[in-house]
This record gives C-alpha cells, sequence and structure tokens, in this order.
C-alpha cells in the first residue's frame, strides 16, 4: 500500500511540475521575461492604411488608426465602376473642431478643384477618382487625437465619412 501512495504520488508530482510552458500565468521569476530591443519596441515610422470606396457611397472601414507623428500612405481603391463625374470619392482629413456640414457645402462650390476648397481645415487629401481607380496621399500623423474624415464629392459626406484615431 505504501508503495502504491508513494507511486501516486510521484506521479501527481511528475503531472503538477511538467506543467506546459504555454499555460504561464505570470508568476514566474523575471528571469524568464525577456525585455525587447529598442527595436522591437519602437512604432514602426510608416504605415500603409488602404481604404476602398464603392458605387454605393460607402467607405470600407469608419476608423483608422495610427500613432502620433506615423508617416501615413493611404492609399484610396475605387472598387466601384461608375466614373469620377458620376461617382467620384476621396479621402480628406479634417482638423479637430472642423464644422463638417459647412466645409461640405463650401466643398460642393469648389468643382474646378475637384471638391476641394480652399480651406486650413484641411490636414491632408487625396485626388478625386472613379471606379477602378486608385490614390494616394502621404502625410504625417498629426497630434493625438479623434480627426475626421469625409468624402467631398456633392452629398456623399453624409455616408461617406469616418475617424481617423491617432494614439
Amino acid at each position: 500500500m505504501k508503495t502504491q501512495i508513494a507511486l501516486l504520488f510521484t506521479l501527481c508530482l511528475f503531472v503538477f511540475s511538467c506543467g506546459g510552458a504555454g499555460n504561464q500565468t505570470g508568476n514566474d521569476s523575471a528571469s524568464d521575461y525577456s525585455t525587447p530591443s529598442p527595436n522591437l519596441g519602437d512604432v514602426a515610422r510608416e504605415i500603409t492604411l488602404e481604404l476602398g470606396s464603392n458605387d454605393q457611397m460607402r467607405y470600407d472601414k469608419s476608423l483608422l488608426r495610427v500613432k502620433e507623428g506615423q508617416q501615413v500612405t493611404l492609399v484610396l481603391t475605387h472598387t466601384g465602376e461608375m466614373s469620377k463625374s458620376l461617382m467620384g470619392h476621396n479621402f480628406v482629413l479634417l482638423k479637430k473642431g472642423t464644422d463638417i456640414d459647412r466645409f461640405a457645402a463650401e466643398a460642393q462650390l469648389a468643382v474646378s478643384t475637384d471638391y476641394i476648397p480652399e480651406s486650413d481645415a484641411i490636414i491632408a487629401h487625396t485626388e478625386m477618382i472613379g471606379g477602378g481607380e486608385t490614390t494616394r496621399v502621404v502625410f504625417d500623423a498629426p497630434a493625438k487625437g479623434s480627426y475626421d474624415y469625409i468624402c467631398t464629392f456633392p452629398a456623399h459626406y453624409g455616408l461617406m465619412r469616418g475617424k481617423f484615431l491617432v494614439e
């Protein structure tokens, strides 16, 4: 009987002491954790964001996230088939506090500049594109906060808008 208890105790000790490394709960010694090297811990200086748009006046994302100061390459693709004159799309990133309705009203009058009004409210914008086209804009992410982005083709901003979150 003592042999069986000793064997059972040894077996239990073996099972509990050999728990998988994947099940660590954070109670291990500090030597089990590695400190990331400076290069691994840094945020990438550059980021590419892809934003789709379609013939139903929709962006495929309503939230874009970046880190403050990152160089952002925003790639806008129009996945629809309609021409720029009928269903053009762009991406316009606006400064905090911009009255979107007022800005969009100004944009509708800016026909000669593809609906981009002369305004200090614009952080960055792409050109206007039609179905099957792609454009891009490169800019530095502004200060931390939440910014609005819209399409300035007449009447599109009501559906084509989103938040650009800088962390």
